[in-house]
């Protein structure tokens, strides 16, 4: 697979902070977790991941715009493209040696993402994908799975955390969903999870309040995959709202229907 020049510069980007993030991350899983201790550090690896990936973007783009975790939004001389990036999308992992965590770099062209990567360095698999050309992982082609029957399927979510108010929202999907399909995983990494997607790992994903970052990648490995995404709200904005549901084309409307109740 030969990407355009903007993909190759978001490949080394995402392989060169992934490769700092990985030296970080054998440290983390020797360290006393703490939250203070523990937490300081995996920011700090976060801050540096993120400035690695600013440096090279920018470098090789001056004039985009760019928003990030970390670094927040700055518009560019160009004002119809961005990037968006995620430099550890799946901390809480990282955070306790969980080795899955992702770096995530879209490109914004006009509002719509035209090229994503997801980058997992514990496994060294990159999810790419550029508008018309295809997902792929690695050397080869990506594509969503072929399953058909809601009870052979498997979806990823998130499940809310520490207070959060959509608890009883994902309660109730969890209860209409579970007695219809094979399981349901929380492997806390959303762009890992739309990357899995794309994969035919899982059958589909669904999750609410996401930011742009965590999502922008994934929206269009997952299409150029051949899955189906959508607004979790009908009408809604995928990156506006930070809600999402995708699965692959067979299973979608049962799904989604599941979901939205």
């Amino acid at each position: 697979m030969v990407g355009s020049a903007n993909l190759n510069v978001m490949l080394k980007a995402a392989r060169k902070a992934g490769r700092a993030l990985a030296k970080d991350f054998r440290e983390v899983e020797n360290l006393q977790v703490s939250m203070k201790g523990a937490g300081d550090f995996v920011s700090r690896a976060d801050i540096a991941a993120e400035k690695i990936l600013k440096t090279e973007l920018m470098g090789a783009r001056p004039t985009y715009g760019w928003l990030a975790e970390e670094g927040g939004e700055e518009p560019g001389q160009d004002p119809t493209r961005r990037w968006i990036v995620d430099p550890l999308d799946g901390t809480t992992n990282f955070l306790h040696g969980l080795p899955h965590w992702a770096v995530s770099i879209a490109l914004e062209h006009k509002g719509e993402v035209v090229a994503g990567v997801i980058y997992d360095p514990s496994k060294d698999e990159a999810f790419f994908a550029e508008k018309g050309t295809g997902a792929w992982m690695n050397e080869g082609r990506l594509r969503v799975s072929g399953r058909h029957k809601m009870i052979e399927a498997i979806f990823a979510t998130g499940l809310p955390f520490g207070g959060r108010a959509d608890l009883p929202d994902t309660l109730q999907d969890l209860a209409r969903l579970l007695p219809s399909c094979a399981g349901v995983r929380r492997w806390g990494s959303a762009a890992l999870d739309m990357a899995y997607v794309a994969a035919g790992r899982y059958d589909g994903f669904w999750e609410r309040r996401l930011n742009a970052w965590d999502l922008a990648a994934g929206v269009i490995i997952v299409r150029e995959a051949g899955g189906f995404i959508e607004p979790l709200s009908k009408g809604g904005d995928i990156l506006g709202d930070g809600a999402v549901i995708c699965a692959n084309e067979p299973l979608f409307d049962k799904f989604t229907k599941t979901i939205r109740g």
